[in-house]
């Protein structure tokens, strides 16, 4: 089996108090929705339900100081969703607060790939027990029952 080279990743959550928090599920909601014009769409590119895609713009929207979407209603432009200035002002907000962060992780940890981290071992399949009365089901005798 080859092994796959070590790198440093950083998977970052900024909680903005105890009711709201940004991250990267939201930021590739507010990204997929940008490029697509659609809630739905960017809900089924992302392989999420239309309605976890909701709650997700619903709390942003919720909690925030601003809208970061807005919806239109279908008709002759069949309606859409759209991500405001705001909105796009937190998206990027948010990459550049990853970078950097990725960036220090790297900075600070790299010495840990270096100094060679051991690979996870091979999972093993766990036993299954397997009780007498079943064992005999199963090739065809039945077990009688004090």
């Amino acid at each position: 089996m080859t092994q796959t080279p070590l790198t440093i990743g950083v998977r970052l959550r900024i909680d903005l108090g105890p009711e709201c928090s940004i991250g990267p599920g939201k930021i590739a909601l507010l990204e997929q929705i940008e490029r697509s014009g659609s809630l739905s769409k960017a809900a089924r590119t992302l392989k999420m339900s239309y309605r976890r895609a909701w709650l997700l713009l619903e709390d942003l929207n919720r909690t925030l100081a601003q809208p970061v979407t807005t919806a239109s209603v279908g008709g002759a432009g069949g309606g859409g969703a759209h991500i405001t200035p705001f909105g796009q002002h937190v998206v990027a907000a948010f990459r550049e607060t990853e970078r950097a962060a990725l960036g220090s992780a790297s900075q600070q940890l790299d010495w840990l790939l270096q100094a060679g981290v051991a690979p996870a071992p091979e999972p093993v399949a766990p036993r299954r027990a397997v009780t007498r009365s079943l064992d005999r089901k199963k090739r065809g005798r039945e077990v009688k029952q004090p």
